[in-house]
């Protein structure tokens, strides 16, 4: 199987990719060759944090952190699989990508010693808007509960498409109401745990913002997240709304 990495090096250039990295991680590829990353979880370092097999690692790793140099990787909240602590620490090691996370990421910059790293970190809340080559990159609101009040949710627009990440949250069609009404691209997560939008949610997001299409997320790593993807698509279908189930390590074309 080629690996991921290889996937997105040989991706073309002139055309904008996006690919699947399985749970809640999405790398962009632009059609000048630069690479954003969101979420990424590369590691195992939850089951060894959290202690029991709940949270065994369920997906297989297809990606290390030192196989690709990304222009920004993308943090929405401090969990750690959106803030990998094994891989963080190694995707900015090469003192050029640019880290943006949740506020409340301040606390794992300082217990992993990244304060080094200085202007490479910026931390991030609704409403900022930072700009990095084609990307631009706007936070929003998330709604993830007390255990994570400050997570954001992601709009990226590049080369022409704007790419709305939503982030761990419950469904809040009153903050969505403001949100733009010409996405190419919806992610959210289907898992229903943890103050998370679950399979019926995700839909109705869907239909409030109607985006090209509408990516599920944030199922199949862990036993203890839950999330049923064929759920999902079948009130997909029967709303007659566009949406694409991403195999791990899948690209495609935007």
């Amino acid at each position: 199987m080629q690996r991921l990495a290889e996937k997105i090096r040989t991706a073309p250039v002139g055309k904008t990719h996006l690919f699947s990295a399985g749970q809640a991680g999405f790398i962009i590829k632009s059609k000048a060759g630069e690479l954003l990353a969101i979420d990424l979880y590369l590691s195992e370092c939850v089951e060894r944090v959290e202690g029991h097999h709940g949270y065994r690692r369920l997906l297989p790793q297809m990606l290390l952190p030192e196989e690709l140099e990304f222009d920004v990787v993308i943090c929405t909240h401090p969990h750690l699989d959106h803030f990998d602590m094994d891989a963080v620490p190694e995707l900015i090691a090469n003192h050029r990508t640019k880290l943006l996370c949740s506020v409340d990421c301040e606390k794992l910059i300082h217990q992993l010693q990244l304060e080094y790293y200085g202007d490479q970190i910026t931390y991030v809340a609704p409403k900022d808007r930072v700009t990095a080559g084609s990307f631009t990159i706007d936070f929003v609101d998330c709604d993830h509960g007390t255990g994570a009040p400050d997570a954001v949710g992601v709009i990226v627009t590049v080369d022409g498409k704007k790419v709305y990440e939503a982030g761990d949250t419950c469904l809040r069609l009153d903050r969505a109401i403001s949100l733009p009404r010409d996405l190419d691209v919806l992610i959210g997560p289907i898992n229903g745990a943890y103050g998370n939008m679950n399979e019926e949610d995700l839909p109705q997001l869907a239909e409030l913002l109607k985006p090209g299409i509408t990516i599920p997320c944030h199922y199949g790593m862990f036993a203890c997240h839950h999330g049923d993807p064929g759920k999902f698509y079948e009130i997909m279908q029967e709303k007659k709304l566009p949406c694409r189930l991403m195999q791990m390590g899948e690209g495609i074309v935007l």
